[in-house]
């Protein structure tokens, strides 16, 4: 459950005449609450809305006006938070917006930056650093959780041009740190098969015929 402790942050730079207009689209109410307490209850930002769903919130994205909007990616019913952040884009470019959201999966975190999105938090962030994310996001930073930004690094030194899945790719590295079929099973909760399935796909895309083979390949390759 989110807390609210007191907000340890220095706002030197923000004129309290001039606070952030921050936009929540968040579906889980306890989650927007205490974000939308925080935020607005701290001096140099103001809460000009918060929402459940996609739809409304771009709806009345010009009355809103907001600098700043955080959006989670997976929301229950409706658009998505990736088609979304695209809308808000396209219909207020200026906008900054900023994902928040419990998943830290490679592929949601690249279609939420190719859409638009200026930065990417996982909702265990705590408060102080949330405030500090939309400071610097308005001063024109990239604000990322310190596990995104890893994942984010790391991708940049692997071939995009990869013939695997994802998933693939998540089975192909296990793999190689030396995992049984029984234990990247449980780790992706999938059962054995999916994964033996996953493996003969590689064995195929890869043009080899065994483990040593396919890791030694996508190393050399840096598929992984």
């Amino acid at each position: 459950m989110f807390t609210l402790p007191t907000p340890m942050i220095s706002m030197q730079n923000i004129k309290s005449t001039t606070p952030i207009k921050v936009c929540i689209v968040e579906d889980d109410t306890i989650i927007r609450n205490g974000f939308s307490m925080l935020i607005d209850g701290t001096p140099g930002f103001r809460i000009v809305n918060t929402y459940n769903r996609c739809e409304e919130a771009i709806k009345n994205l010009c009355e809103d006006s907001p600098d700043v909007v955080l959006i989670d990616i997976e929301l229950p019913s409706g658009m998505n938070g990736i088609e979304g952040i695209e809308k808000i884009k396209k219909a207020r470019p200026k906008t900054n917006v900023i994902v928040i959201t419990v998943y830290e999966n490679d592929e949601l975190i690249f279609k939420a930056l190719c859409a638009g999105a200026g930065g990417y938090l996982t909702k265990s962030v705590q408060p102080a650093k949330l405030l500090e994310a939309i400071k610097d996001i308005q001063e024109g930073g990239a604000p990322m959780s310190t596990s995104i930004a890893r994942r984010v690094v790391a991708s940049f030194h692997k071939n995009q041009n990869t013939p695997l899945t994802q998933r693939e790719t998540e089975v192909l590295e296990l793999l190689a740190k030396g995992k049984s079929y029984t234990h990247i099973a449980e780790e992706l909760f999938v059962n054995k098969e999916t994964i033996r399935t996953h493996i003969k796909n590689i064995y195929w895309k890869l043009e080899v015929h065994t483990k040593a083979e396919a890791i030694e390949k996508a190393v050399q390759e840096r598929l992984i």
